[in-house]
């Protein structure tokens, strides 16, 4: 795929500087389109070292308000990070709903970095490859528009800019060790870039290989391909799109109407010793899961007045306060609601070791949003496939996932919503 940066030839100087100039305009012109749309763009730079990343984006943005885009640079995960999800920190980057986002490197730098230096075999490289396709294919169903871009330059031109780059006290330190070791492993590293490039180009979000030797070729060059991609999201913005068969195997499950309900409660004296005992277990089990760095997360769905919030207390009871978090759920704030459903799922997952504790969960998506309108059919379909894949990836991860439904029937429901009204520190 590298070779295909040298398909289109340069234009002479002064079609370079012309086009260049309709370009820059027409993104200052698209952008009122992405905020009125509501279109969240994504754009992916990543590339050689010394290949002009960071000015790339500098002259990007340049074409754009500033109110409507921001950049994020990531390096290899740091030890904090790494107690969360590989896509953790990527998803959380996500833009706004009509604003842009600058990845200055991303996922693709952490998975070749690591397949560089040896610490990722190959078994690891398959499903982080099989989490990407599917975070970036998520993004795009759910209207993102996904643009990935890499600077590509030769070995000979990489090696010039790194010797002139040390040749001046105010630019050597730019010069990274990495960046010396990579020219040095040109060819290793040529390789590397091609297999994943090749991994992740998918018709939905597909690479785009730049030439990357000329600063402002360069830029005309991204800047066409983020306007064409820009027309072409516009256009197919309301488009439904196409539901995938699931692949998971799935638990049969008997139907809510089938649970008996009656014959199962417990005098206040046995109820007291069996929960004292159970607590009392899951402190230590707590301790563990500390101890050996493994997440918990406890899921909570069922009905209105069902006892969530009185089950989620007699939990956290026996927990200690420092390695737990509680995450009442309620309607998506406007900054949630302007992002991917699961965003907010994301930034709330706790690190490894914790726990984190949902009175309501992502499965809202397909239950209370689908009931009351608050997504569309393609929407709420296509969730069902999207949360097992979310909960793979938290498998994958290593966290224990336990799911709670809480039933109750709906003579239950109408005496406790009763006891509501008439008890006034629950009227809230």
């Amino acid at each position: 795929m590298l070779k295909n940066a040298y398909l289109n030839e340069k234009p002479e100087k002064e079609l370079l500087k012309s086009r260049l100039k309709e370009q820059e305009d027409l993104l200052f012109v698209n952008q009122n389109k992405i905020k009125d749309n509501k279109l969240p763009v994504v754009v992916l730079i990543e590339g050689w070292g010394t290949a002009g990343k960071g000015t790339l984006i500098g002259n990007v943005i340049n074409n754009i308000d500033p109110r409507f885009y921001k950049v994020a640079t990531f390096d290899m995960p740091t030890d904090l990070e790494k107690r969360k999800p590989f896509l953790c920190r990527y998803f959380e980057a996500l833009p706004e709903a009509g604003k842009f986002r600058f990845y200055n490197t991303g996922w693709m730098n952490e998975i070749v970095m690591s397949r560089l230096d040896g610490s990722m075999p190959n078994s690891l490289y398959e499903k982080r490859i099989a989490s990407i396709r599917r975070f970036e294919r998520q993004l795009t169903d759910n209207g993102y528009l996904v643009l990935k871009f890499f600077m590509h330059i030769t070995e000979e031109e990489q090696k010039k800019r790194i010797e002139n780059l040390k040749d001046h006290i105010d630019t050597k330190w730019r010069v990274s060790e990495g960046d010396v070791w990579q020219n040095k492993h040109y060819k290793a590293c040529e390789k590397i870039f091609e297999k994943y490039l090749e991994d992740t180009d998918t018709s939905s979000a597909p690479w785009y290989i730049i030439d990357a030797k000329s600063e402002k070729w360069a830029e005309l060059q991204v800047l066409e391909r983020m306007n064409e991609g820009i027309d072409i999201a516009l256009q197919n913005h309301s488009l439904a799109v196409p539901l995938l068969q699931n692949t998971f195997p799935l638990v049969k499950m008997p139907k809510l109407a089938d649970i008996p309900l009656d014959g199962k409660e417990l005098s206040d004296e046995e109820y007291k010793e069996k929960l004292d005992k159970l607590q009392e277990r899951l402190s230590e089990l707590h301790n563990r899961l500390y101890r050996k760095r493994v997440p918990l997360i406890i899921a909570y769905e069922g009905w209105d007045a069902a006892g969530k919030g009185g089950n989620i207390k007699r939990i956290a009871e026996a927990l200690d306060p420092r390695g737990y978090e509680v995450h009442p759920i309620a309607s998506p704030e406007p900054h949630e609601k302007a992002r991917h459903y699961l965003w907010r799922f994301w930034t709330r997952l706790p690190k490894d070791g914790h726990v984190a504790i949902f009175d309501r969960t992502w499965y809202g998506r397909v239950m209370v949003e689908r009931i009351e309108g608050f997504c569309s059919e393609n929407d709420w379909k296509r969730a069902y496939n999207e949360i097992n894949e979310f909960e793979k990836e938290l498998d994958d991860w290593g966290a224990v996932i336990i799911k709670f439904w809480v039933q109750i029937d709906k003579d239950t429901q109408l005496a406790r919503f009763t006891d509501r009204q008439n008890t006034p520190e629950k009227q809230w």
